[in-house]
C-alpha cells in the first residue's frame, strides 16, 4: 500500500486544495462552480475528513471515483476504517458523526473502508516553485522528507508507524500553540483537522479547515501555485473555535 501519493505538475489547468469537506458535497459542488472549476483540466485535492456531520456523506464513493478528485485520509477515514471491524465503539462513532454509516448495511460499511484504506497518508503535488505537501493534521516529523521517508518504510515497527499516523490524521499541536516554524524542505504544507473562523498560514503550513459543515462555516480553497486562498487570509491568526 502507497501511503504517500506523488502528482506531477498540471501543465493544463489549475491545482487547488479545499479543506474539511464533512459531508456537504453538493456545497462543494455549487463552490467548484463558482470558482469556475473545469474538471476536464483543473484538479481538487482534499486535506481528508470526507464524511460525518454533514448530509451528503453517502455521496464519498461516487466522489472518490471522480479522475480529477484527490484526498488524504483524515481522522474521520480513519473511524469509518475502524468500525466494521470492531475497533471504533458504535456509539463513539455516532457522536462524532459518523452515525450515517453506523445505519448502512454492513456490506457497504466494508466497501466505505476498503476504499478509504486505500487513501494515502500523505499527497505531494508539484508546482513551478517546489513540491507542495498535503496530511490531514500535521506533519509529524522535523521536515517532510523525513516524514516521507518514514510513511515509505516497509520495516518500520507497527507501533512507531501507528504514532506517526496517529499524529499526521490527529494532532492540533502546532495550530494550538501557534508553531510558526514551519516544515524547511517543502514548499508548504496543507492542512485541514482543526476548523477556524479564518484559513491561517503558520510558517509555511497553510490550516484551511473552516468548518464548512457548521453553522458560520465556510469552504477554504487554496491555489497551489500561488498559495492564495479563496476566501483571502487575514494577516493574523484566528483560531477561535466555530
Amino acid at each position: 500500500m502507497n501511503f504517500v501519493k506523488h502528482y506531477e505538475k498540471n501543465t493544463v489547468g489549475r491545482d487547488f486544495a479545499v479543506g474539511d469537506i464533512h459531508g456537504m458535497f453538493r456545497l462543494l459542488q455549487t463552490e467548484l462552480e463558482n470558482i469556475s472549476f473545469d474538471p476536464e483540466r483543473d484538479r481538487l485535492f482534499s486535506v481528508g475528513d470526507l464524511v460525518d456531520r454533514g448530509p451528503d456523506s453517502d455521496l464519498v464513493l461516487e466522489w472518490l471515483d471522480k479522475p480529477w478528485f484527490h484526498a488524504v485520509r483524515g481522522n474521520h477515514e480513519d473511524m469509518a476504517i475502524r468500525y466494521p471491524s470492531g475497533n471504533m465503539i458504535a456509539s463513539n462513532y455516532a457522536e462524532n458523526g459518523g452515525a450515517w454509516n453506523v445505519m448502512n448495511p454492513r456490506e457497504l460499511q466494508i466497501q466505505i473502508s476498503d476504499a478509504f484504506n486505500c487513501l494515502p497518508i500523505a499527497i505531494e503535488v508539484e508546482t513551478d516553485d517546489g513540491i507542495i505537501g498535503i496530511v490531514h493534521a500535521d506533519c509529524p516529523c522535523a521536515t517532510w522528507q523525513e516524514f516521507v521517508a518514514a510513511l515509505e518504510d516497509a520495516k518500520m515497527s507497527n507501533k512507531t508507524r501507528k504514532a506517526i499516523f496517529e499524529a499526521a490524521m490527529w494532532s492540533r499541536e502546532r495550530v494550538q500553540i501557534e508553531d510558526q516554524s514551519g516544515i524547511p524542505d517543502v514548499r508548504a504544507v496543507i492542512v485541514g483537522h482543526t476548523p477556524l473562523p479564518r484559513p491561517a498560514a503558520l510558517g509555511n503550513v497553510y490550516h484551511i479547515d473552516t468548518g464548512a459543515v457548521f453553522r458560520n462555516g465556510y469552504f477554504t480553497f487554496i491555489n497551489l501555485a500561488t498559495l492564495e486562498t479563496l476566501p483571502p487570509m487575514p494577516k493574523q491568526l484566528e483560531w477561535e473555535a466555530i
